[in-house]
């Protein structure tokens, strides 16, 4: 029997041509592997099959009859609709399609066939509208019809039919090259199937059931080897060793002196991470250390703390950042910071070298690892927005010190059950406090009625010469989504019909960077007063005139990221406003949206949603994919509990994992990819 390599391309299938391999690049298929563990969302039930006489309206059901006639009819309007007839030994039913005119080339009449679909009432008589059909041969398996069939993600160009006629192909006609990496224990511990048969059966299950199993295999493994992988990296990173320790005891008077000094008193959460951070920093394994805080929340002081203490410690520090604005925003904090004690700050982006001497500190973006310049010796890498770079982009970075300490930074609010997970390799540091003085950005949710009030409102801020964002979720206008504004579409209303006496610009990310950079310096500059985006303004910009952030479809997003969108206000001592407009009239859509105007504390409201919609939903319409799962959820606690209890008694039996060859192999492929923004 003929066995296939899980990692060949797609392209190696005979059934997949170089068209068809291009659309499924767009949900993540490249692999023969990729295709079969391309798992199904949900099920329609077809598994009843009944006679015809027996049918009733409402009914999802399989029939199996012969085509008596099929036709296509035109209608008034020139569009072909195909009416057919099918009958068994009870009776004949209508079925119709549309805009399928090739089904008179493909059933025809005499054809024993199979349909699937539901039974309504046309008129006076019963139909099957739009059913899917198989033509039944001998010795053939039901693929579309007569069981629990499943339904994929799917993409312009590739339907669920076309998605499960292929993978069927695989399943029936190879033996696909699935062996069980898990060890025994393991599987017979926690109560699971094997891999082979949970490939199988979440594509073909005989009943919900089966397919429960498989998906709860699957996903057991999905956490397993993320947890896994984080586990094996802190095993690794305990194994180094610093070039030499830093001193941070005899040193401490100058540290504490700095923080006296500082423009503004540290909060309680601030010096609490700050003492995390230079515990980590006398210590000889390098610190792997991820600082989590809200928008605004002090975590570029914290990060200048410790590159103040590499400074008296004659060490080299560098920080990057995702984008050219941020980075540019980071080198100007901290050289107001750190300058008066003689600490040189250097930027290195895209379009700024740094010429001089080697400073102590380095701020850049990628170009920090892709520049020619030969950036050697680090001693403290940071990393803002660490989630935006990939794993071979930080470790490129890391790879320009000699076991450098690393301190990574975010503002993404991440669920506990999430960051003790994904981040398992990292010691955590939250700051959960804003600064003294910092008002919360007041936050409504505003009615379609009231939106030419709001409207107004916004004016008469902007008379004031303050600033407004105005956000969409998506660029262009969606055929799926008509209800839903796109910022080309509502650029060009606002500008024309609503503020025309205003200056307003347009921010997405599929303008070229430099484009962007000037978009934000103009507006940071108030030449611009009205900025309509989509979620690209989420990360990192400092606009303190900015003081309205409204959001068109606030339901599309999640709780989190609606929370880092409104910290884009507030930047000053102005009050501040976020407007969330909803079309929704839905009461669990407004009362989720309303936990906004309460809740300020972004890993809350992390939570809040990860419980009411599960982790695939935290981070809004465009960041399904964060955190790698496919399967998973993160808001199954108790699965990741057996996985991480697993992981437990695999790194206690065999750490290296000499013993298990093939979840090493597995290991080796499992990649965190870096998250887009827009």
């Amino acid at each position: 029997m003929f066995m296939i390599d899980l990692n060949v391309p797609i392209t190696s299938l005979r059934m997949i041509g170089p068209v068809y391999s291009q659309r499924l690049k767009k949900l993540e298929v490249e692999t023969v592997g990729d295709l079969l563990y391309h798992i199904p969302s949900r099920y329609e039930d077809f598994s009843l099959i009944s006679k015809i006489a027996l049918l009733q309206a409402g009914e999802k059901v399989t029939i199996v009859g012969v085509v008596k006639s099929i036709k296509n009819i035109y209608t008034k309007h020139g569009k072909k609709i195909q009416k057919g007839t099918i009958g068994d030994e009870t009776g004949e039913i209508e079925i119709i399609w549309y805009n399928q005119p090739f089904l008179v080339n493909i059933l025809r009449a005499g054809m024993k066939v199979t349909l699937a679909g539901k039974v309504d009432w046309f008129g006076n008589r019963l139909v099957m509208e739009s059913p899917d059909y198989e033509i039944v041969k001998e010795k053939m398996s039901f693929i579309h019809t007569g069981r629990l069939v499943p339904v994929y993600p799917e993409t312009a160009g590739v339907s669920s039919k076309w998605l499960r006629s292929r993978i069927a192909n695989i399943l029936f006609k190879f033996s696909p090259d699935i062996k069980e990496f898990l060890p025994e224990n393991i599987i017979k511990t926690f109560g699971l199937i094997s891999e082979k048969e949970a490939v199988y059966k979440i594509h073909f299950p005989n009943n919900h059931s089966e397919s429960l199993s498989a998906k709860r295999r699957l996903s057991f493994d999905e956490l397993l080897i993320m947890e896994l992988a984080a586990q094996v990296r802190k095993k690794s990173w305990q194994e180094k060793k610093v070039k030499k320790r830093w001193q941070i005891a005899s040193f401490l008077p100058e540290i504490k002196k700095f923080i006296v000094n500082l423009p503004f008193e540290l909060t309680s959460a601030q010096k609490r991470a700050v003492k995390e951070i230079l515990a980590d920093l006398s210590r000889d394994i390098p610190m792997n250390r991820l600082l989590e805080g809200d928008v605004g929340s002090g975590k570029t002081v914290v990060a200048a703390v410790a590159i103040y203490a590499g400074y008296l410690n004659g060490k080299f520090s560098a920080l990057m950042a995702p984008t050219e604005i941020l980075a540019n925003q980071h080198f100007q904090t901290l050289e107001k910071l750190l300058s008066p004690y003689h600490v040189k700050v250097g930027l290195l982006t895209g379009s700024k070298k740094w010429k001089d001497e080697k400073p102590h500190v380095l701020v850049g973006t990628h170009a920090l690892i892709s520049s020619e310049d030969k950036i050697t010796g680090l001693d403290l890498v940071i990393i803002d927005e660490q989630q935006r770079f990939g794993v071979e982009q930080r470790a490129k970075l890391k790879n320009k010190g000699d076991n450098p300490h690393l301190l990574s930074m975010t503002a993404t609010p991440i669920p506990r059950t999430i960051a003790l997970t994904l981040y398992a390799d990292l010691d955590l540091s939250v700051i959960d406090q804003l600064p003294k003085g910092r008002i919360p950005v007041k936050t409504w949710v505003v009615p379609p009625q009231k939106r030419q009030a709001a409207y107004e409102w916004i004016r008469g801020k902007i008379n004031q010469s303050e600033q407004a964002f105005i956000v969409c979720p998506f660029i262009e206008e969606s055929e799926t989504m008509n209800s839903v504004k796109a910022a080309k579409a509502e650029f060009e209303r606002l500008k024309k019909q609503v503020f025309p006496e205003f200056k307003l610009d347009l921010l997405h990310g599929n303008l070229p960077e430099k484009e962007k950079n000037r978009i934000l310096a103009d507006f940071k500059e108030n030449e611009i007063n009205i900025l309509v985006a989509t979620p690209v303004v989420e990360v990192g910009i400092d606009i303190p005139k900015a003081t309205i952030m409204m959001i068109e479809a606030a339901d599309r997003f999640g709780l989190a990221q609606l929370h880092q969108l409104r910290g884009r206000v507030g930047r000053s001592n102005l009050p501040s406003y976020c407007l969330l407009f909803t079309e929704s009239d839905k009461t669990q859509t407004l009362k989720r949206l309303k936990m906004l105007e309460k809740v300020y504390s972004g890993p809350k409201l992390a939570e809040l949603d990860l419980k009411i919609r599960g982790s695939g939903e935290i981070y809004g319409t465009k960041q399904h994919g964060n955190f790698n799962l496919k399967i998973a959820d993160f808001s199954d606690v108790g699965l990741i509990k057996e996985s991480k209890k697993a992981v437990s008694m695999i790194m206690a039996s065999d750490s290296s994992l000499e013993q298990l060859p093939l979840l090493r192999e597995k290991l080796k492929r499992y990649t965190i990819k870096p998250i887009s923004n827009d």
